[in-house]
């Protein structure tokens, strides 16, 4: 990361900015750094001025404790700021629940757009599950146990058993456990795991809202519930695409709603 600028509790925050046109700030999900989307800042950069950023306790920027979720939203305030006062909001999963109350507390942001928010209001006990992870996720943390809560988020997002030993002997395993702490801090952002509907309700900018064809049904029941809650929402469905969406699938997309 290039650039620094510093939010309101005085922490660090570093990013990057490439490409020309209306600005857009890219939110990572639970357990990555801007460069997770990075390629898709590569994709935007020939319509879009993308922004991508380490949020805090990640990478190259700071951290500051104690946690709240209005550190975050002053964290895009800044970088708003930073970038000229004018910018949109892109969050995937987690990061998408971010920029999500950023726009319902009056951050200033032209237009917001999310992929794939992974609330549960349609799988059955999707609060009760939710409520078992935070508090699972609170003890590990709790006796320093990173790898442990590593291991939970990884079993929630559905990854079997061997596959998580797997991950376990992997080289990146121990970035994975540098930015374990982070868990907490998406876990809170995603409040009690369900469709914040009073919250959306108060967003003013348009929103779209974004699913994968081939992501679970329930992804895609979500992408649309906030579609529905937002008084100016729009709801897209790329086809073929997974949670993990491809770049040259979603920036089109993105771009089309950015510079509109």
């Amino acid at each position: 990361m290039e650039k620094k600028t510093v939010s309101r509790d005085g922490t660090s925050l570093a990013y990057d900015v490439t490409g020309q046109g209306p600005a857009v700030i890219l939110v990572s999900g639970a357990m990555s750094t801007g460069g997770t989307v990075a390629p898709l800042a590569h994709r935007l950069s020939g319509q879009c001025t993308a922004v991508v950023y380490d949020r805090r306790g990640r990478g190259e920027s700071g951290d500051t404790a104690p946690y709240a979720v209005e550190r975050e939203v002053e964290d895009l305030a800044a970088l708003i700021e930073a970038v000229g006062g004018d910018a949109a909001l892109f969050g995937v999963s987690s990061g998408g629940a971010l920029v999500l109350r950023a726009a319902a507390s009056g951050v200033p942001v032209r237009r917001v757009a999310v992929y794939e928010v992974p609330y549960a209001d349609h799988l059955a006990g999707g609060a009760e599950q939710h409520a078992r992870y935070t508090e699972d996720l609170r003890e590990a943390l709790g006796a320093g146990r990173r790898g442990d809560a590593v291991e939970l988020f990884l079993r929630l997002t559905g990854l079997g058993e061997e596959m998580i030993r797997g991950a376990r002997q992997s080289p990146m395993w121990a970035g994975m456990e540098t930015i374990a702490p982070s868990l907490a801090y998406d876990n809170a952002v995603m409040g009690d795991g369900l469709v914040p509907r009073e919250l959306l309700a108060a967003i003013e900018v348009p929103v779209l809202s974004v699913g994968g064809g081939a992501s679970p049904q329930w992804m895609l029941r979500a992408a649309r519930d906030i579609a529905e809650a937002v008084p100016r929402g729009t709801f897209r469905e790329l086809e073929g695409q997974t949670h993990m969406v491809e770049p040259e699938v979603l920036g089109p997309v993105l771009a089309e709603f950015v510079t509109g």
